[in-house]
């Protein structure tokens, strides 16, 4: 099965020069766990929830003042929509990502995710278990 045959395409984006409670916003609302962000219609980079409580939460920042080009990660993995899933899967294994943005032509045309992978072919989902589930399970409240 192809990357094409899954993705989502109704890509969701932000622009650098928006801030982080904006990109929250946006997040929030569809439920989704990331955005791609955008320069002069441009694929720039991608901003996810991680990122917000690890870069912005974490460090007590302004989320209205705190803008996405600061927390955005720049060097976007991204792979091509006649890709196979198992090849997918291989990139996000070994780059230790969870969203793959699904560029043809120079264009971003569509998303995907290990949440979507496992959705579709279950026999890949405990090779991806590791990027989807926290570490191991701890014992925090009796």
């Amino acid at each position: 099965m192809l990357i094409k045959e899954i993705m989502n395409r109704s890509v969701r984006t932000i622009t650098e020069n928006e801030t982080v409670k904006e990109a929250a916003k946006k997040m929030s609302e569809p439920g989704i766990g990331c955005l791609i962000v955008t320069r002069d219609g441009n694929l720039a980079g991608i901003v996810t929830e991680r990122d917000i409580i690890r870069k912005v939460v974490a460090k007590s920042l302004d989320v209205s003042k705190t803008k996405v080009r600061d927390v955005m990660s720049r060097n976007v993995i991204m792979i091509d929509p006649d890709t196979d899933i198992e090849d997918a899967v291989d990139v996000m294994m070994e780059k230790k990502i969870k969203k793959l943005p699904v560029v043809k032509d120079d264009k971003l045309i569509g998303i995907v995710t290990a949440t979507d992978i496992c959705a579709i072919e279950p026999k890949l989902a405990e090779r991806l278990s590791s990027l989807i589930v926290l570490g191991k399970k701890k014992l925090i409240a009796g």
